[in-house]
C-alpha cells in the first residue's frame, strides 16, 4: 500500500486564517469606531468652548458697560457690583443651544483701591459651560455627568476705573 502524500490547504491553516481575518476586521471596525466618538466629542468641546467665551462676554459687559444704569450707579462715580453671584445663561443660537453656561462674579468693590482721586475695582468671572448641566437649578459643572459630557471654564480677573471728578455720566477715568 503505497501513501499519497496530501498537498493543499489544511482544514487547521482555513481556520487560522478565518480568526485572524475576524480579529483584524473587529479591530478595524473598532478604531473606525473611536475616532468617530473622539471626533464628535472634539467638536462639542469646541462648541462648550465658544459656549464659555459666549458667558464671559456677557459678564464682562455686565461690570465693564460704560453706560451701566443701574440704581445707584448709573450717572454716579459708584463702581457696579457683580450682576449676581451666579447667572445661568441658556439659549445661546444655533450650534450651541445645547449648552448652559453658568457665569460667577466674585467683585472687590466695597474697598476699592484708590489711585489718587479714582476709585479702581476688581472683578473676577467665571464661566463654565457644560453641555448636560446639574438637573434642578441647571448649573455647570456636573458632579455626576453621563456619557457624552463635555465642560470648558475660562476666567478672567477685570478691573473698572471711576473717576469722581470727571465729567458725568460715565465719570471715565482718563
Amino acid at each position: 500500500m503505497r501513501l499519497e502524500r496530501q498537498t493543499g490547504f489544511s482544514i487547521i491553516a482555513a481556520i487560522f486564517l478565518l480568526v485572524v481575518l475576524a480579529l483584524l476586521a473587529a479591530f478595524i471596525a473598532s478604531v473606525t469606531g473611536m475616532q468617530q466618538s473622539s471626533g464628535q466629542l472634539d467638536v462639542l468641546g469646541v462648541r462648550a468652548y465658544q459656549s464659555a467665551r459666549a458667558g464671559m462676554e456677557w459678564g464682562a459687559w455686565q461690570v465693564l458697560d460704560p453706560n451701566n444704569n443701574l440704581p445707584g450707579v448709573g450717572g454716579t462715580a459708584n463702581l457696579p457690583p457683580c450682576p449676581a453671584a451666579s447667572t445661568n445663561l441658556t439659549g445661546l443660537g444655533g450650534s450651541l443651544s445645547s449648552f448652559t453656561v453658568t457665569v460667577t462674579c466674585d467683585a472687590t468693590i466695597n474697598a476699592p483701591t484708590s489711585e489718587g482721586n479714582r476709585n479702581v475695582g476688581a472683578y473676577k468671572i467665571i464661566a463654565t459651560a457644560c453641555n448636560q448641566p446639574v438637573v434642578g437649578p441647571g448649573t455647570c459643572p456636573n458632579p455626576t455627568p453621563a456619557a457624552g459630557y463635555v465642560e470648558r471654564q475660562l476666567q478672567a480677573t477685570l478691573s473698572k476705573c471711576k473717576d469722581p471728578t470727571a465729567a458725568a455720566p460715565r465719570f471715565a477715568c482718563g
